[in-house]
């Protein structure tokens, strides 16, 4: 008998190991917690206090909610740095699952900016934890020749967005019901529920999620102790003093997350423990890096710009009854349900003859541009005068765009990344969805539902002409990349 029979005859879950419905499960619940309060939080902002919001600006609302996003991904480099040095992936993802629900009870039971603060802090450095171990502890569930990885990973993608479909759909309608803080509580139930399913899993999961892979030493603990502490303290006085602010946390975030880029460019590409054709693929990762960055400055739109359109010029009216405006984010989860597998099976198909992976980035960032130019035949329709079916047409736009670019990135930035810095690459990737998270935000500001024509016209022709530029160039980028495809 060999030492991989008794793994593979756990076949509990679907034909998969009982541990991944574990992982299943959390995640599940993490993504409708997550995308259900992401759904009604900007309108939560920018709604009257006579219909149960803050009252803010729609600028400072979407400015907040991009800051959020990007704070979310910059978090996975905490996250993947905490396990890594002092906890390992499981505990840091059961904490970090314990931190997302206090944040959702936070804005659930706190009322004002305070509690959307505290909540939002809360949920983005819970999220990011958990984010940066849930997918490596999948992996830990399969040694390297087990035929079911791929079919496990495509299962535990299908929590994510099974997650990612409810959430929106839920939460929503208790907010239009009953109000915004019945749908914060209702995402804070989910994670409790995933907190929950997760405790009495855990212990199925293999030693490897429990090792801690590169241990701080202990000496080290105060020193680290120390910084923590120190840059909380920081930050409070920055906002006590105003220097951080609503208005400018996005720009913050920008800033932030760009010199961190920079700075882990700077380390690897600088390292004497990386050979020359480490460092070429690196280099070549730059292009990509940008062009994915534009992509999400995009595509993250749908959670401000898309989410302000449905609420002011969607027709959302079914026989007489006008459904939440959140529901219009479960549209994207069904579509990646459907069309991920099939996009997996292309690949598949077409083998050494599908597209290289800049021209991949490069369409995926053009794709995305055509969506929002898709936009302007309705810039004249009126206030919720677009069908629900044009919206349908480009979110289909945005998701296939999406799956030329999205689970491309992790996987080349895997395959891009030297032996040394294989954590440090794909925390790179998370990086440029920080920045185009923050920047999303940022654009959004500009967005003005009574002149929407130049908006759609200059952002999505702008990744047009990115995407276009990249694909011109992919020859060279791919010779780069020292034959990684």
């Amino acid at each position: 008998m060999t030492s991989k029979e008794p793994e593979l005859r756990d076949r509990g879950f679907f034909g998969q190991p009982r541990a991944l419905a574990t992982l299943f499960g959390v995640e599940t619940w993490e993504r409708f917690s997550f995308y259900g309060m992401q759904g009604i939080l900007l309108i939560y902002l920018y709604y009257s206090a006579t219909k149960g919001g803050l009252g803010l600006s729609q600028t400072l609302a979407a400015g907040i909610v991009g800051a959020y996003g990007g704070g979310v991904y910059l978090a996975t480099v905490l996250g993947a740095w905490i396990a890594d040095r002092i906890l390992s992936s499981e505990r840091t993802l059961f904490i970090s699952a314990a931190v997302v629900m206090t944040g959702h009870i936070a804005l659930a039971l706190i009322p004002g900016l305070v509690g959307v603060g505290v909540g939002l802090i809360l949920i983005a450095v819970g999220s990011g934890g958990l984010k940066a171990t849930a997918t490596s502890i999948v992996g830990t569930l399969y040694s390297t020749d087990d035929t079911r990885r791929d079919a496990g990973f495509s299962l535990y993608y299908l929590g994510v967005n099974l997650g990612a479909f409810f959430g929106p759909l839920l939460t929503g309608l208790l907010q239009s019901t009953i109000g915004f803080h019945f749908g914060f509580g209702l995402a804070a139930i989910g994670m409790a529920a995933g907190l929950i399913q997760y405790s009495s899993g855990r212990k199925r999961l293999p030693d490897a999620a429990r090792e801690i892979p590169n241990p701080l030493p202990r000496r080290m603990f105060p020193l680290v102790g120390g910084i923590a502490v120190a840059g909380v303290i920081v930050v409070v006085l920055l906002v006590v003093f105003e220097v951080i602010t609503a208005a400018n946390l996005a720009i913050i975030v920008i800033g932030v997350t760009a010199l961190a880029a920079v700075a882990y460019f700077v380390v690897i590409l600088t390292s004497r423990s990386i050979t020359s054709d480490e460092r070429s693929r690196v280099v070549a990762f730059i292009p990509l890096f940008i062009a994915s960055a534009a992509f999400w400055s995009i595509y993250q739109q749908q959670f401000t710009v898309v989410t302000i359109y449905s609420d002011q010029r969607l027709d959302r009216n079914i026989l007489g009854w006008e459904f939440p405006v959140s529901w219009v984010q479960s549209i994207n989860p069904i579509f990646i349900i459907v069309l991920s597998g099939v996009f997996a099976a292309l690949w598949t198909r077409l083998g050494r003859r599908q597209p290289t992976t800049p021209v991949k980035f490069g369409l995926g960032t053009l794709g995305v541009g055509a969506g929002f130019l898709l936009f302007l035949p309705f810039v004249a329709t009126g206030r919720n005068g677009t069908p629900v079916l044009a919206l349908v047409l480009i979110l289909l736009v945005f998701t296939i765009a999406e799956l030329l670019l999205s689970p491309i990135g992790l996987s080349v930035s895997t395959k891009l990344a030297p032996a040394r810095f294989r954590t440090q690459m794909v925390a790179l990737f998370f990086l440029s969805v920080a920045i185009g998270s923050a920047v999303s935000g940022q654009l959004a500001a500009l967005y003005d539902p009574r002149n929407e024509a130049p908006y759609f016209s200059v952002l999505g022709g702008t990744a047009i002409v990115i995407g276009v530029i990249l694909v011109l160039v992919a020859k060279p980028v791919l010779a780069l990349m020292r034959g990684v495809r």
